[in-house]
């Protein structure tokens, strides 16, 4: 029974296993954080994207509820 207990003693493969289980554990909780941050940073950039074109627009343009005729659209006789 002891020759059995040494053997596993001394056999490294299993600490090996967990050593390398723990290192892609790691990795992946860093790129699951690297991501998150990434992601809050790409929404905070299009929020003020959004922002900065919702003030551009209301000036100028063509509007959009006039006819191709001329008519304005509202009594019925732009065809």
């Amino acid at each position: 029974m002891s020759k059995v207990f040494n053997r596993f003693l001394q056999d490294k493969s299993g600490a090996t296993a967990i050593e390398y289980g723990l290192i892609a554990a790691l990795i992946a909780l860093a790129i699951m954080v690297g991501a998150g941050a990434l992601g809050n940073a790409l929404d905070a950039k299009f929020d003020s994207i959004a922002t900065t074109l919702e003030g551009a627009g209301g000036s100028g343009g063509t509007g959009g509820t006039g006819g191709t005729d001329g008519t304005d659209g509202t009594d019925g006789t732009d065809g």
